[in-house]
């Protein structure tokens, strides 16, 4: 069988509140909301999902609803909710971007594994890294 055409367009990440983690990530990326819905009837204030594409239009972050969501721990625990999977964000100038960030509403983590990364959690709790990128 022939491999189909395939492309990963970008994570979704599940949230309590998915639409003000969207608008989050819309301040701190400079991305746009394309697509937001909820909640739907009988279900919390909160409830819904958003869609969030990058301005080339080639990357997304989508956020959804999730009633049973627990932040991840970070680092790992043992017994204690794992990080899934995290963003990788490059910069051009990392304690800018660290800054930025944590005026957007995210929070430097205590434990910082790399001294060329900043691990940053989302108002969510989801981690991610900043890192400087000489590319940009």
């Amino acid at each position: 069988m022939k491999r189909p055409a395939l492309r990963v367009s970008g994570p979704t990440l599940d949230a309590r509140d998915p639409i003000r983690l969207a608008e989050f990530y819309a301040r701190l990326l400079g991305w746009s909301i394309v697509r937001k819905e909820g909640p739907r009837p009988g279900h919390p204030p909160t409830d819904g999902w958003a869609i969030l594409r990058s301005p080339a239009s080639d990357l997304k972050i989508e956020v959804q609803w999730e009633p049973n969501y627990r932040p991840p721990v970070w680092p790992s625990q043992p017994g204690e909710q794992l990080m899934m999977a995290h963003l990788d964000i490059g910069v051009s100038d990392l304690d800018v971007a660290v800054a930025w960030a944590v005026d957007q509403g995210a929070v430097l983590a205590s434990d910082q594994p790399q001294d060329d990364v900043r691990v940053v959690l989302d108002p969510e709790g989801h981690p991610f890294c900043l890192f400087a990128d000489e590319t940009m």
